[in-house]
This record gives structure tokens, sequence and C-alpha cells, in this order.
């Protein structure tokens, strides 16, 4: 079983990202940062955890308001670091953990936590500047991640107590994995800052240490308190401080403090805290819990001919979807009917997916795990009613399939082809 063995509370600006990149370790401005994250960096050196969960916000870098949501949980292998407009920063890609990630997806959702997942997204300062103070990278990172990024930009945004309970039914999930692994929880943000409008450069250091006192022994406090007075205590963009509730909220009620620090160098509180469980948390029921995750698919499996579009078959055939989707593109649609093996190439197709797209495998891409929308769009492409598609995952002829509908001569596509 997988257990919680810490959580940690760090700001993420890139202040932090900024003085590892340009070695300002011995610079007497920038040296407190150093020190402070010294024991947290100790710690995890001597705790070795197999994955850190780790909370952050996205900074309008990989998520945008096109699709904004409140709990978005990375499910894939490996995260790079994004682009925040002067180039990535030099850090190897982190590992990620993806089937602890989809245990937890699928605990998550059982519980009612309508979440977003991603896959194939770099990680901005939110993430990386705090990790990379707090793991030596040098040669690759020592463990592996499972990234939460939590939508605190554009409200409404999730209150501080449902952070907290997200972090209650995250310990659910974690300790209901069956692989025996250790899980530090780690949570960012803060401390009280304002980057925006005319009180930007706005700080409250006692209010910071309060906050950091009430997240060891008050946690309730902080889970009752509106965004506006976050915002009031923090500044505006300080109230991000609520995820930090997701960590406290999945360690037991009493907890212990091995550090805790506060330093004030421009913009930005800068903190960090290192809580230990003081005792043991309420128990997990492993077996309930499962039971839970596998309720709603429960007998699926007896359905013939039918086949859950899973979080593992999303990770398995994302290559192979993307490349489907792609085909809402005119450029990338056009090289795959001027010159398919180049599309293939470009997309760096395997041999086996190749061969499924040319041989327009209809049923084998559904047991492939290609999802039947992009199937349907492949068709659209290449001139074909949608029937055609649907006869083929049957094994008969589109003529021999219309017959078994109501109205045989009904035959259509997304797209606006002849059919």
């Amino acid at each position: 079983m997988a257990r919680i063995i810490g959580g940690i509370g760090s700001s993420h600006t890139p202040t932090i990202g900024f003085a590892v990149d340009q070695g300002k370790q011995d610079d007497p401005v920038w040296a407190p940062i150093f020190e402070a994250y010294r024991p947290v960096r100790d710690w995890l050196e001597t705790k070795r955890p197999d994955v850190l969960f780790f909370i952050y916000n996205d900074h309008v870098t990989s998520f945008f308001f096109d699709h904004y949501s409140a709990f978005t949980l990375g499910i894939g292998e490996s995260y790079e670091a994004a682009d925040e407009g002067g180039g990535p920063r030099n850090l190897p890609p982190v590992r990620g953990h993806g089937a602890l990630a989809r245990h937890i997806g699928q605990s998550m959702m059982a519980e009612e936590f309508d979440m977003s997942f991603f896959q194939s997204k770099p990680l901005d300062h939110g993430c990386l500047s705090p990790l990379s103070v707090m793991w030596p990278y040098e040669g690759g990172w020592p463990g592996q991640i499972i990234p939460l990024a939590v939508g605190v930009l554009q409200f409404p945004i999730p209150s501080a107590r449902r952070c907290y309970k997200f972090g209650q039914a995250l310990r659910r999930a974690i300790e209901s994995y069956p692989e025996d692994l250790s899980v530090a929880i780690v949570a960012t943000g803060g401390l009280s800052h304002q980057v925006h409008g005319e009180r930007a450069g706005f700080n409250n250091p006692e209010w910071d240490r309060e906050f950091l006192d009430l997240m060891i022994d008050e946690p309730e406090t902080l889970a009752d308190m509106t965004h506006a007075r976050y915002a009031e205590l923090g500044g505006w963009e300080g109230a991000e401080v609520i995820m930090w509730l997701v960590m406290r909220g999945a360690m037991p009620e009493h907890v212990n403090c091995l550090h805790k620090s506060y330093y004030l160098p421009s913009m930005t509180g800068i903190a960090n805290l290192l809580l230990e469980p003081a005792g043991a948390g309420p128990e997990t029921d492993v077996k309930a819990q499962r039971a839970l995750i596998g309720r709603q698919l429960e007998g699926a499996e007896a359905l013939t001919g039918t086949y859950p579009f899973t979080l593992e078959l999303s990770v398995q055939a994302y290559r192979l979807n993307t490349y489907l989707h792609d085909m809402v593109k005119p450029e990338h649609r056009k090289l795959f009917l001027r010159d398919p093996e180049d599309s293939y190439a470009q997309a760096g197709l395997t041999e086996a997916e190749q061969t499924l797209v040319n041989n327009r495998d209809w049923a084998g891409l559904i047991h492939y795990g290609a999802i039947f929308f992009g199937l349907e769009k492949l068709a659209a492409v290449l001139g074909l009613p949608n029937a055609a598609v649907y006869a083929g995952m049957r094994g008969e002829t589109m003529a021999d399939f219309q017959k078994t509908r109501n109205v045989p001569g009904a035959v259509y596509s997304v797209s606006d082809i002849k059919v």
C-alpha cells in the first residue's frame, strides 16, 4: 500500500528558479533562499520518497482561458520545462508516475471531484521553481512526480474548504494504491504578494507568519476563510495559498513541524514548511475505497464489443489519437492525403500504428486505443461516411450494415462530403 510520509509547503515565485539558474548560492541577497531550503532538501535526500505529489498553479503558460479547469491532474510519463517567454530553463524532463496518477484520478472522480487530466504539457515555474531547489537534478531527477494544476487565476476558483477536502480524499486515494510506495505531498504558492493594479507590491509579513502557524495547528480556520479575506490579508495573487490546504488535508490532524522559514526579498514572501505525521490519521478502508473506484464500470467487461476509453488507454494511445485529432488542421490532413508516409514520420507513429491507419482497420484501431471520434475525423478526410466505420468495426459491408438501420438511406458524415 502506498503511504504519505510527509508534507511540504513552498512558495513558487520565479525568484527561486532564477537564483538556482544564476548560481546565487553565495550571494548575500539570495543566500537566505538556499539556506531556508537546505533542511527540505536534506529531508528529501534522507527519506528518498518514490513520488512527489506536486500541487501548483500554471501561470497562463501551458493552460489558457480557452479551457481552464479547477483541478487538472497530470497522468503522463514525463514532463518538460515550459517556455515562459524567454526559452525553457535548462532542466531535464521530470518522470511522472503515471500508474499512481491514474489511480488517484479514478479515486477522486469516484469521490465526486470533477477532474480534468493532462499529458504532454510542460511545467512552468509554479512547479519547477521550487522543485529545482528541493531536488538535485544534475544527471536526472531522483524520483517521480504527479503534478496537480489548480485553477486559481480565473474566478470562480475552488474554495479553501474544497482544497482541504480534496486533500482528505487524496489521502484515501494514495493509501488505496496497491504498490508499496512512499509519497510526499508538496503544495506551492504565495505567500503574500500582489502583482497587478495599483496595489502591486503589497506584502504582509505578519499575516504570512500567522498563516504558517495556522497551517500547522489550525487548518480548519484557514479552510473557513473566503478568497476575499485571503486577498485582503495576503494580496490578490497571494490568495493562491489555498493550494497548501490540499497538502494539509492529506496529512493527519496532528503533525510535527520539522522546519519553517520565511524571507521577503522583493515582491513575494518566500516560505517553506516541512511537516511529518505526529500520529496516525483516519484509517483508509482500502477494500471499500477500491470498490468505490471500480463501482461505475463494474459489469462493463461483460458488454461484448465494448471498450471503455480509460485513462490508461488515453496514455497508451496518446500519440495515435493526437495524429487522428490533428485531422482538424488543414495542413495536417493535406499532408496525409498527399504523402501519408511523411505525415506518419512527422508524427512519430510506430510501424504498428501506421499499418492500422493504412489498412483502415477500424476495429483494430479501436482495440489499440483509438477513440472513435478520431476515426470519425479520419473517415471524413478520406471521404467516407460514418457508416463505413461502423460497418468495418462489425466486420460487415456498409450495405449490410445499413440494412440493420431503421432508415437504410440515412448515411452521413461530420464533414461536408457527398455520401
